[in-house]
């Protein structure tokens, strides 16, 4: 996976997933994974918890890369630890693309006490709270709605992307793969409306090399997020 200019996968903030203004007070996001490991051991924890077997091979990963199913591999673990107890816990952090709206869940934990060995209470279970990080990275990446403002012809994306107009008219990619996919539906959408094309979704569905109902799909999810008015029946 590619990384941000200046940051290396190690750095556990490095994609943007987890930051430490998402966690409680108490809580902490170190800047390395134990054992100060300079790649993302994402890949190494599914493996070990078996949280891959779902895609066991080349086929089965791309199968569900493919499909329009929210996507069980590929999550990515965070190391935080908790100043009060020194409890060390990983968090599982899954992207539901295809959830209404977008959203990203905890899919996993795993505690370990600060010295191994030690017990680890109930109390110490109770002290995570999914639900508050959930929200707060959530807030995070997807409360933004639509802003597309226009600089020297281009048009800036969310994410910071910048496109030309003409560019609206060409394949928009795969959903799971491509910044901003929903932006970019609705924007082509309103190009082609605006050019009086009567049948958006079907002339969609030729540019982008899909079926007519996923085109429709496409145009309901961005309508959930807020970047498109509801449909019009009839």
């Amino acid at each position: 996976m590619p990384t941000p200019s200046g940051h290396r996968p190690g750095d556990q903030s490095y994609d943007g997933l987890l930051v430490q203004d998402d966690l409680p007070d108490g809580w902490h996001l170190p800047d390395r994974f134990p054992g100060e490991r300079a790649e993302d051991a994402s890949a190494f924890l599914d493996e070990a918890l078996g949280y891959n077997d779902q895609a066991v091979t080349a086929e089965d990963r791309q199968a569900q890369l493919d499909s329009e199913q929210n996507e069980t591999i590929d999550g990515r673990w965070r190391y935080i630890e908790h100043a009060a107890t020194a409890t060390r816990v990983f968090i599982r952090l899954q992207r539901q693309q295809f959830a209404v709206p977008e959203e990203v869940k905890i899919t996993g934990v795993v505690y370990l006490p600060w010295r191994p060995g030690d017990p680890i209470s109930s109390q110490d279970l109770r002290t995570l709270p999914t639900a508050r990080i959930e929200a707060a990275i959530n807030e995070r990446l997807f409360a933004m709605k639509r802003t597309v403002t226009i600089t020297g012809g281009k048009i800036v994306l969310p994410s910071g992307r910048k496109i030309s107009e003409r560019d609206l008219l060409k394949p928009l990619g795969n959903p799971k793969q491509t910044p901003d996919f929903y932006e970019l539906v609705a924007l082509q959408y309103g190009k082609l409306a605006s050019q009086g094309d009567e049948a958006p979704a079907v002339t969609m569905g030729k540019i982008n090399g899909v079926a007519h109902a996923t085109a429709q799909g496409w145009l309901v999810r961005t309508r959930a997020r807020g970047l498109l008015p509801p449909g019009r029946r009839g």
